[in-house]
């Protein structure tokens, strides 16, 4: 698709006057936002909505990532982080074997275990399920937030249950929430070309109604800066939005941006800052029913994170630990912050820090 504009001010101003009178945009107006090179004004209207909805506070969480496995049935093109079976530097954890790592690393007032981790079809999904019945009864009071929509498909696919059943099994054994990943871009054409053995488009969103439908409330991401069009960006947008006006079940977008194979690659290579600062404002834009916006420090980097601040972004994450699927591919940033850290971070940019839980819900204002 391409669109003309014989008058690119008057465009923007009409959208402009839509923000202002939260009238929702269209696919051909996030397009046009794209293609414009105004990222001041763009991101102004950013800010605008995002203080109209969570006025100066930003939140994050204190968290640890965890990494159960690293094998992987899918060869998506732009992971760097996933293993075959048997190669080196591959590993299958037991949780007894998390339990060492978890120990080294925990302290009391950790709020959540974020787990990332392969498509590994030679463990039965009884062993996910187990995983997450370990850590909760180890841990009973720290939240699990685990599996993207396109791992309970696989789950679905590797026991023969529904996605509803898969879902009630790891919520009994423990599990609040999924994780947003596995969307990549929710394009049959990006996912074809780019090797994405996993979920299509259409299982991916049903996963996350049947979720929504289920009393789970999840997030939802975007991989962006490789192969996809920004109509195909903006598309991906849409979807959520769409699925959103049917559940409110998203929490918040978290728009990534893809990292090349190496901490040397050239800034060729690298998604522009342009780029990621235009995509969080026309994110918070475009996804005007999903409460928060964000900020992730391990793609963005830091300094970046807190400009994203005031371009539409509400939350910044959480401490992490040590972040590995980014870092994998060439991430430049921090594989962790301090609670301390991210209170600067976010008093740097002129906002509230918020502590929260996986939930939104506060738990300190600083």
């Amino acid at each position: 698709m391409s669109i003309v504009i014989s008058n690119p001010d008057q465009r923007m101003a009409e959208i402009a006057e839509k923000v202002k009178h939260r009238q929702r945009l269209s696919l051909e107006d996030g397009v046009f936002l794209y293609q414009s090179d105004d990222l001041l004004t763009i991101g102004q209207l950013a800010n605008e909505v995002n203080l109209r909805m969570n006025g100066k506070r930003v939140y994050f969480i204190d968290n640890m990532s965890l990494y159960f496995t690293n094998v992987c049935e899918a060869h998506c093109a732009f992971c760097h982080f996933r293993k075959d079976e048997g190669e080196e530097g591959s590993y299958t954890l037991s949780p007894e074997q998390m339990f060492e790592f978890i120990d080294e690393h925990y302290h009391p007032g950790m709020r959540e275990f974020h787990i990332a981790q392969g498509h590994n079809p030679n463990v039965p999904f009884e062993y996910y399920v187990n995983s997450i019945r370990a850590l909760k009864e180890r841990y009973p009071d720290v939240t699990i937030k685990a599996h993207t929509a396109a791992e309970i498909e696989f789950y679905s696919r590797l026991s023969g249950l529904s996605y509803k059943e898969v879902l009630q099994t790891l919520m009994d054994a423990g599990l609040s929430t999924l994780t947003g990943g596995g969307a990549e871009i929710l394009s049959e054409r990006y996912r074809k070309k780019m090797g994405v053995g996993k979920a299509t488009t259409d299982q991916w969103l049903e996963v996350q109604r049947v979720a929504h439908g289920l009393g789970l409330k999840t997030h939802a991401t975007m991989l962006y800066g490789s192969i996809e069009t920004l109509e195909e960006r903006i598309q991906h947008m849409i979807y959520l939005r769409e699925v959103q006006d049917e559940t409110n079940g998203f929490m918040v977008f978290i728009p990534n941006s893809v990292q090349p194979a190496s901490v040397s690659a050239g800034l060729k290579r690298r998604v522009a800052a342009f780029d990621d600062l235009k995509t969080i404002a026309i994110s918070r834009l475009m996804v005007d029913n999903i409460q928060h916006i964000k900020a992730y420090f391990i793609n963005l980097g830091t300094q970046l994170t807190q400009i994203a601040l005031t371009f539409g972004a509400s939350d910044v994450h959480g401490t992490i630990v040590k972040e590995r699927i980014s870092h994998a591919a060439g991430a430049l940033s921090p594989d962790s912050l301090t609670r301390d850290e991210l209170v600067w971070l976010v008093k740097g940019a002129g906002r509230i820090p918020v502590e929260r839980d996986t939930f939104y819900n506060e738990i300190k204002v600083y």
